[in-house]
Formats: C-alpha cells, structure tokens, sequence
C-alpha cells in the first residue's frame, strides 16, 4: 500500500503543478501587470506609480523566462511562492494573505461543517427510510420532492429562506455576523438550513440508488430468510457494505469544508473564505486567488489519497497495489 500511496503523491503533485500552470497562463493571457495595477490603485494613476505598484508587488518581473532572466521571471516566481507557501500580499489592499486565511477559515468552518454534518446525517437517514419503503408512495413522493429540489437553482433557496425566514417569520437575521459571540449562531443557522435544504434532493436520491443496489443482492436475501428484521438489516448489512460510495462521497466533500462556500457567504454576509475568493475575483486579486485555487487543489489531491486509504477501511477486500 505504501507505493500505492507514494505512486498517487507523484500523481497528485502533477496534478498540482498543472494547476498552477493552468492558472498563470489564464490570468496573464487574458490581462497583464499594468491591468492587474490599474484595478488596484485606479485608472487614472500615473505611469510612475503603477510602475512603482508592480515593482512592489514584483510584477515587474518578464512573465517567461528567456535569455537573461532564466529564473527571474513571473512563472518561475509563481511557482517559488506557491510551492513555498510564501503567499506575500494581497494585490487589491496589500494585506498578508496568511492573515486573510487566518481571518476567513473560522466563519468558513462554523458555516461548512454544520451544514456538511446535518445534510450527511438528514442524506442518509432519509434514503434509508425510503429504502425501506421501496416502491410504496413514499418512496414515490420523496423521488418526486428530491427531483424538485434538485430543480431548483440555490439562489431561489436563498432568497426564499431570507424572505421567509428572515423577513416574514423574523427566526433569524437575514445577514450578517457577529465574531466571538453567542450570537454568532443565529447568523449561521439561516445559511445551515438553506444549505442543507438546496443539497437534500441530490444527497438523498444518490443515496437511495446506493441503497437499493444492495437491498437486491443476494446476502440480503438471506439474511431476510434467516428472520432478520427490515430496519436490522439496512442498519447491519446494507449500510456497512455501502459504505465505498458514501465513503468517496464524504471524503470528497472535505476540501469544500475548508475553502467555504461561495454563494452562501456571500448571500449571507458570512466574512469565509469563500466571500474572500469572490471579492479576489472581483478585485482581480491575482495573488489571492492563486492562493485560493492551490489551497483547494492540495486539498483535493489529499482528499483523493484519503479516500483510496479509507476503501481498506470499510472494505478488507479492497487491496491497494
């Protein structure tokens, strides 16, 4: 398993570099230093002074190396910083991107793993209920509830729970937060809800397919035949030897624990890391947003290596060669 491992690493870190790569050639394709300032500091600045910013920033550096500058150039730089994880600042306010990480990761975390706990726990427990009643009008009525919510675009979600929980019944605030506070979790609970309620119709219907592929197969028929209940044998037999896809669902939804979410930070005015990678795009915040995208990528990567690794786990019949 160790080569395994080692084997997927490699492969992951290509992974990686083709990011970073993918990444410099989209941003200095489609723009250059001299816009990347001029959205900073202003239209209007002068020459000498935008010269200045890209010095400061070392933006005035050739993007790609060539005679005489091999190693001094923007690739090579970009390249240095992300592998080194020297992040430096922030392009539109020139603030430490380790300190905007350090501010956002807090507000992400209270919004992401609530919501990924309650929608894993509701997912699953739903799909094994309709499971149970395969074929009946529940099972029927719950397809049918997933697909329409499945059907809806999440920014509906959005601004019917503020409307209608915010505004009309008046449980929650609409927007906003509040750190280091008790009230902190009434600003979270809005987003929690419409976070879980917008990703419940997929969660349950992938479950539920899950399910019922090993609720026919043939260890469950004799276990039924030996007199086991229909609850002891979901809970006992089909939720244990399901566990491989729930387990690649899971694992792959811990990179998106750490970098937020976007819509619903920035719906709800939650200050995350995801609100943090809108306001880098709209600023075009280079550096913030080549922080972001190689902090996800890593995540990624792991996230993929973990869940080969987590296989053996719940399965001893799987083997990593």
């Amino acid at each position: 398993m160790l080569a395994y491992v080692v084997r997927r690493t490699c492969f992951g870190a290509l992974v990686v570099l083709g990011v970073l790569l993918f990444l410099f050639l989209l941003f200095f394709g489609v723009t250059s230093p001299d816009d990347i300032a001029r959205r900073a500091i202003g239209d209007k600045a002068m020459p000498h002074v935008i010269e200045q910013w890209k010095k400061n920033h070392g933006y005035d550096k050739p993007r790609l190396p060539g005679p005489g500058h091999l190693t001094d150039n923007l690739l090579v730089e970009h390249y240095r910083r992300m592998l080194t994880f020297d992040f430096g600042k922030s392009d539109a306010d020139n603030t430490p991107i380790v300190d905007r990480l350090k501010h956002g990761a807090v507000p992400s975390l209270c919004l992401t793993v609530p919501e990924f706990l309650l929608g894993l726990l509701l997912g699953i427990w739903s799909a094994l209920v309709v499971a149970l009643f395969r074929g009946t009008y529940i099972d029927k009525s719950t397809t049918i509830l997933c697909v329409v919510l499945m059907s809806v675009p999440i920014l509906l979600f959005i601004i019917g729970g503020q409307y209608l929980i915010g505004k009309q019944l008046r449980w929650f605030p609409i927007s906003g937060w509040e750190r280091g506070s008790s009230a902190m979790w009434r600003f979270l609970a809005l987003p929690v809800i419409v976070g879980v309620l917008s990703g419940f119709g997929g969660t349950v219907r992938f479950y539920r397919t899950v399910f019922l592929d090993e609720v026919y197969r043939d260890y469950v028929r004799t276990a039924r035949a030996k007199g086991a209940g229909d609850m002891r044998i979901l809970l006992r037999h089909v939720l244990p030897n399901a566990m491989i896809p729930v387990l690649t669902a899971v694992v792959m939804e811990i990179p998106f624990l750490f970098t937020g979410s976007l819509l619903l930070e920035a719906a709800f005015g939650i200050p995350g890391l995801g609100s943090l990678t809108v306001d880098a795009i709209n600023a075009n915040d280079f550096a913030t947003l080549r922080t972001m995208v190689f902090i996800g990528s890593l995540l990624f990567v792991a996230a993929q290596i973990m869940t080969d690794i987590g296989y053996t786990l719940v399965d001893p019949r799987v083997r990593l060669e």
